[in-house]
């Protein structure tokens, strides 16, 4: 971490907020630039905007902010909104250590409307202004961190200590708050005082072969059958026993190493065992990486439907390391893809625009996005209340055909895939579930349902863990970025959406 912190961020983000509580922890001087320029021009940065203009208050902006950024005493910086739009901040922020304090567009809003914020006047142009810039505040970040943490950066500054090179950090905030490390090289990264505690591992003996050993010093392995098969209570009594046998205690830590199924598995067996011990989710798959990963839940699946038993558990840390993709069979790779398609589709924006361009799902701001999106909703919705059911496009009749096929037919993401080209028909979306159907034809997705019964599908749906007062709910879509949750589907609709997916 550099001599000098900026803190960046959209209006009303915090961004002051959050530089004194970092210069706190740092026992350094915080510094706000919008203020330095007030001070220098003698007037609010409001009456410059109104006496000189825009441009003339960015040339002020810039000239100050690059002043600042020079090498000097240590210091936490607070930048304008804007100052990300130079050129040559954008270069000289490159020397720095660089934390996005992020905020989402309504609650800037609500915080920067009727007061002195030249720019926030109004909506249409408030908003438009917020899209331009994300991308900016993403690609210079260092680590992201949620508004509502902005009076807390000491345990992000800790966090953000020794990173790897490319690393990122999001901070993720729930009930428990952690980091989620992604980059190259951070499998083999992990300090002792990250988590401080015995490693026991948990993985499939695929990937332990390839990664088991990064993770040493390890005090005992617990491996299982690769595959959604062993994603059962049977295996969880497995590692619960190795766990006992192995002594095991509340001071320790279990690393979930693998995909999706491993880190439920293991994140669920941590929810449960002795009530409760500390897990790492350490991801090396795509489907992880993007989405499974993050968020806390954790279960095993039921013959009769897919993950009826489970729990609430935020792991202690994510750390998701690109370079392990490298290793992935191109199936896997493509079962991760469709789970990129969904996120972009709830996100809308810029990272839909980079999915439907051709990005490759390796892309590691791509993945960076997914795992944002997700760790914004769940901030908002932990214990899937309303908001974080969007992230189950597609999920309902991906679920279903899981079940219908006995688990063994199709790999998660696969399912997820069929079942989000049902999601599009059912959201009466005919042009985009045609390029979501060329998208996934194009990365060797199945785009048919083969194999499996449709109306046994069906039937499967009414199963479906969420339904309520005997109704499934939906979340249908109605355009890039417009997830609608809670929606119901008549039988006579979701049996044609079903169908249409036979070959």
């Amino acid at each position: 971490m550099s001599s000098t912190v900026v803190c960046i961020g959209f209006m009303g983000a915090g961004k002051t907020t959050a530089a004194r509580s970092a210069a706190r922890a740092l026992g350094v001087e915080a510094v706000d630039v919008d203020a330095v320029i007030e001070q220098r021009l003698g007037k609010p940065v409001a009456r410059v905007f109104a006496e000189d203009g825009e441009a003339a208050f960015r040339a002020t902006e810039e000239r100050v902010t690059l002043e600042l950024l020079e090498p000097g005493p240590p210091r936490v910086l607070s930048l304008g909104g804007g100052a990300v739009g130079s050129d040559a901040v954008i270069r000289a922020l490159a020397e720095h250590t660089v934390i996005w304090i992020d905020v989402d567009v309504d609650s800037a809003w609500t915080r920067s409307r009727g007061g002195a914020r030249p720019l926030a006047r109004d909506r249409a142009t408030f908003a438009r202004l917020y899209a331009e810039r994300e991308p900016l505040y993403s690609g210079l970040a260092d680590a992201t961190v949620p508004a509502a943490r902005s009076r807390t950066m000491a345990p992000v500054l800790a966090a953000l200590e020794d990173l790897p090179p490319q690393s990122k950090l999001l901070w993720a905030a729930s009930a428990s708050d952690y980091p989620a490390y992604i980059g190259p090289g951070i499998l083999s990264w992990w300090p002792a005082e990250r988590v401080p505690g015995r490693r026991f591992l948990v993985t499939d003996g695929r990937v332990a072969a390839l990664y088991g050993d990064a993770l040493a010093p390890l005090a005992g392995r617990v491996s299982i059958m690769p595959g959604e098969q062993s994603k059962t209570i049977a295996h969880a009594e497995i590692v619960w026993t190795e766990l006992a046998r192995a002594g095991v205690t509340r001071e320790d830590v279990i690393v979930a190493l693998g995909g999706g199924v491993v880190g439920d598995l293991a994140g669920f067996c941590a929810a449960t065992y002795q009530r409760g011990v500390r897990y790492v989710q350490v991801p090396t798959t795509l489907v992880a990486q993007v989405d499974s990963a993050y968020g806390g839940k954790t279960g095993v699946d039921l013959p009769e439907a897919k993950n009826y038993i489970g729990a609430y558990h935020q792991p202690a840390a994510v750390l998701a390391d690109s370079k392990a993709l490298a290793t992935l069979p191109a199936e896997e790779l493509a079962a991760g893809y469709a789970e990129v398609v969904k996120t972009a589709l709830i996100a809308g924006g810029q990272l839909w625009q980079r999915v439907r361009a051709g990005a490759k799902p390796t892309d590691l701001e791509l993945i960076r996005w997914c795992a944002l999106t997700k760790l914004r909703v769940v901030a908002r919705d932990e214990r899937d209340t309303g908001l974080r059911e969007v992230l189950n496009l597609g999920h309902t009749v991906g679920h279903a055909i899981e079940t219908a096929t006995g688990y063994a037919r199709y790999r998660h993401g696969e399912a997820v895939g069929l079942g989000l080209l049902a999601a599009l028909r059912l959201s009466e979306q005919p042009a985009l579930r045609e390029e979501v159907r060329d998208l996934f034809a194009a990365r060797g997705l199945p785009i048919t349902l083969d194999g499996a019964d449709p109306d046994a599908v069906v039937m499967a749906t009414a199963r479906d863990k969420k339904r309520r007062d005997g109704h499934v709910p939906f979340v249908l879509l109605d355009s890039p970025g417009r997830p609608r949750p809670g929606c119901p589907v008549s039988s006579r609709d979701l049996i044609a959406a079903v169908r249409e997916l036979a070959p």
